[in-house]
């Protein structure tokens, strides 16, 4: 059996292992990874199986959008290869947006898989007003209002928001939106 739990500092090195087969070694090069980068996640889960090994992550970070409140940023979402087709993407995702919608976040934006992501209820139509800190798919670029209309007046370009870690904070040199962010302040 398979537990789904928050995540912990125990389960860093594991879940990076895990995002690094599951999408490669480009992955920090993805235009999502600009608005996580030296930031703590809002919400963060981990997979777990009986054996104690770490098999799916998911997080969700905060964001900036202008016209809307409360908005997260999902992703990513990676299950181990071995778990794949038992649903464990479909219970992390069920997990996160529960947990998202009962801590009173508005809404949730991604860039992900379509066809996987909208049997979730995201749609393309909720971010066409929308602009990301670099290219993406628009097809890929998809929303979910957990409250009515909460991206009914969202426009613009999409921030990162959120505490930084104050671990990465000392190890990251002043480079990318964190760096930005220091010597703007």
């Amino acid at each position: 059996m398979i537990e789904i739990v928050d995540e912990a500092p125990a389960h860093t090195g594991a879940r990076e292992l895990l995002l690094d087969r599951a999408f490669g070694p480009d992955r920090h090069q993805k235009t999502s990874e600009r608005l996580r980068e030296g930031r703590l996640p809002a919400l963060a889960f981990a997979a777990i199986d009986d054996d104690g090994a770490l098999v799916g992550t998911l997080r969700l970070w905060h964001v900036a959008i202008e016209g809307a409140q409360s908005v997260l940023l999902l992703g990513p979402l990676a299950v181990e290869a071995a778990c794949r087709s038992e649903g464990l993407g479909a219970r992390l995702m069920r997990q996160a947006l529960n947990r998202a919608a009962v801590a009173g976040y508005s809404a949730v934006i991604l860039v992900g898989d379509a066809p996987y992501y909208i049997r979730f209820g995201f749609s393309a139509g909720l971010t066409t007003a929308l602009d990301l800190p670099g290219p993406v798919d628009r097809a890929r670029f998809l929303g979910l209002e957990l409250k009515p209309d909460a991206l009914s007046d969202a426009r613009g370009m999409v921030l990162a928001d959120g505490l930084f870690d104050p671990v990465l904070d000392q190890m990251m040199p002043m480079t990318g939106l964190q760096g930005y962010a220091k010597r703007a302040a």
